[in-house]
């Protein structure tokens, strides 16, 4: 993680500085917003720049702004007032920090605000899979495209690749191609000179530069502008790039990762994607299951966020109730680990015992989260389903049979794929074959949520 520190270094930010680097920061200092300004125009970039309150810590907000440079801003002083540091936050910074620092404060507030949490879980097989293929690669300069559903850890899964590689000890720059208007992100990609068009008050370093000796990962790829695709290739193919304005070209050393949530192969037969792109990053594909995919994982995945946000909120980690257990198996996590994130945030917030309860679940609007299960009826204790609609009839084959199995099971779970494969003691993948190869010959196949009654034709 880089810091770069505004303001002088004397005192007390001098020890900031101190426990930052022991937290494993890389700290470069200058003394005034001007000089933080021309150090990340020129590509030395930075994860967070933390800056004396003495600062005009506004102003340095707005020509960042301006510059289309988003870095966060930690604010930090000796002795100031409540109505300081809150000033502080309204001009622009993330947090504040008062010194003398306190290492455990500073350490927390490196993590929150940079990120830097993006350790990548996996007990899960099918998931297990895909970061062993991710190892083997790694160590190489090979571009990689990493895909799946949107929340399902893509940039995660990126930065693992990064640590894992010959450059770990380089950059790791990251530019959303979906967040950066078409006419900026050329700019954004490759920098551009001063004057070369209204705005551009000094030289700008783009991130290929700033990524250079390490790895620059374009996410949402599918999102770019064509014509911007097309100079894209060239920069990949040739390893040099043309500022905006610029009059010859300059070279980078980089590996390229890429994440899309879309079929770039249909984009490409759509005519929205170029083809020859698509080689060049589609060297390695790593393919990300759904949550929905890696149901041993959505437990893990779970504690492992009520600790992080019992961290940084300031509250005892607890731990989940059996019924809360139940109901994040259950459920089917359509926006993925990202949404399993958010609501363990919001159960860390919400609970009001020593447990962390099905009560504390909740959707973002504080509505409670439906159990699939309950609301279809009870199940028997030992987890069948009722016998009644599993009775095999004389005269059926045993495949109509299984069908007819599968298919009242999943009615009786509502659609709830996860639970249904539990009950049946088969995998999600092999479930969702079955469903697949039934929808294929003309059966109804309940959807999530579906309680019509579909019998076992």
């Amino acid at each position: 993680m880089r810091v770069l520190i505004v303001g002088s270094l004397s005192g007390q930010l001098t020890e900031a500085t101190k426990i930052a680097m022991e937290n494993g920061a890389k700290v470069v200092q200058v003394d005034t917003a001007t000089a933080a300004l021309g150090t990340l125009r020129n590509g030395q970039g930075a994860d967070m720049l933390l800056v004396e309150v003495s600062i005009d810590i506004s102003q340095l907000s707005k020509a960042l702004k301006a510059e289309r440079i988003f870095v966060p801003i930690v604010a930090c002083g000796i002795s100031a007032t409540p109505d300081e540091a809150a000033a502080s936050i309204r001009a622009g910074a993330r947090e504040y920090i008062p010194l003398p620092p306190d290492a455990e404060l500073i350490a927390a507030v490196l993590a929150a605000v940079a990120d830097d949490d993006n350790s990548l879980l996996a007990r899960d097989p099918a998931m297990r899979t895909v970061v062993a293929f991710a190892d083997q690669v790694a160590p190489s300069n090979a571009s990689i495209l990493i895909t799946g559903e949107s929340g399902t850890g893509k940039e995660v899964m990126a930065r693992y690749v990064h640590s894992k590689s010959k450059r770990a000890g380089k950059a790791f720059i990251s530019v959303n191609c979906a967040a950066i208007p078409d006419n900026l992100l050329e700019s954004e990609l490759f920098g551009h000179e001063k004057g070369a068009f209204t705005g551009a008050v000094a030289r700008r370093i783009g991130k290929f530069e700033e990524a250079s000796g390490g790895t620059l990962l374009l996410d949402e790829i599918s999102e770019m502008d064509s014509r911007l695709q097309a100079k894209l290739l060239r920069a990949i193919q040739e390893r040099e790039i043309d500022r905006v304005g610029g009059s010859k070209p300059v070279k980078v050393d980089i590996r390229i990762l890429a994440t899309s949530n879309r079929d770039l192969a249909a984009d490409v037969s759509d005519g929205s994607f170029r083809e020859d792109l698509l080689f060049r990053l589609n060297v390695v594909n790593l393919k990300l299951p759904p949550l929905r995919d890696r149901p041993a994982d959505m437990i893990p995945l779970s504690e492992h966020f009520i600790t992080k946000y019992s961290a940084a909120n300031g509250v005892s980690a607890r731990p989940l109730s059996e019924a809360a257990r139940h109901c994040i198996l259950n459920r089917e996590w359509t926006g993925n680990v990202r949404e399993l994130e958010n609501a363990m945030h919001r159960a860390v917030l919400l609970a009001t015992s020593d447990v962390i309860d099905a009560e504390a679940l909740r959707a973002p609007d504080g509505s409670k989260f439906s159990d699939p299960v309950n609301s279809a009826g009870s199940i028997n204790t030992n987890g069948s389903a009722p016998m009644a609609s599993i009775m095999p009839q004389v005269g059926q084959t045993v495949a109509l049979v299984e069908q007819g199995l599968i298919l009242d099971t999943l009615e009786h779970c509502l659609g709830n794929r996860t639970h249904a494969a539990n009950i049946l003691g088969i995998s999600i993948r092999t479930l969702r074959n079955k469903l697949k190869l039934y929808a294929q010959s003309g059966v109804e196949v309940p959807l999530p949520g579906d309680a019509r009654h579909l019998g076992a034709a």
